[in-house]
């Protein structure tokens, strides 16, 4: 089965860095996964996407991704109806928030049928594990809260491939907690 997933954030936030250790922990799942980012010449701050696919099959797909499964987004900022364009029914939506639902649903607008929203507390968490404003490994462990796309094992090994030393244990807490943390709201 395929699985598409779009991430939306800011340039420096991290998205093509979760997006690629989401994929690496998928590999090491003995699974085929992509990602890949889309951005033009914007600078550090600036809105871009990222995305991943994963699936049991070889992937033939090249293109970015239309019709996701999973949404993410890394910045609060970035929640308007926009996100969810092209959504699968039955999809989900992982968001870095910590406001009241009203004010999240009426930024969001109306969800399309079968579509589970979950948020995840990852600005907070960010800054109090890592001190700085990088949400993407705490957006990790609010997809995993949603939906054990890959293994534990596998995901752990992925960040410490990609970090090292006490970065490395600091962002694997900062997955933990931001699971515990992750609430569905709808």
């Amino acid at each position: 089965m395929l699985v598409e997933i779009t991430w939306y954030g800011r340039g420096g936030q991290g998205a093509w860095t979760s997006s690629n250790i989401l994929a690496m922990a998928a590999a090491l799942d003995g699974k085929f996964a992509q990602s890949f980012p889309a951005f033009g010449p914007e600078r550090s701050g600036a809105p871009m996407l990222a995305f991943t696919r994963i699936s049991d099959e070889p992937i033939e797909i090249h293109s970015m991704v239309y019709n996701p499964d999973v949404v993410v987004v890394l910045d609060d900022s970035l929640i308007s109806p926009k996100v969810l364009s092209g959504i699968k029914e039955g999809g989900l939506v992982i968001l870095n928030y910590t406001g009241g639902q009203e004010d999240l649903f009426k930024r969001l607008g109306e969800t399309p049928r079968g579509v589970k929203v979950y948020t995840t507390p990852a600005t907070r968490l960010a800054l109090e594990i890592l001190k700085a404003n990088i949400t993407n490994t705490a957006m990790l462990g609010g997809l995993m809260k949603a939906s054990e796309i890959v293994s534990w094992s596998s995901l752990e090994k992925a960040v410490r491939e990609r970090f090292r030393g006490a970065v490395a244990d600091k962002n694997i807490d900062l997955i933990k907690r931001a699971y515990d943390s992750t609430v569905k709201v709808r």
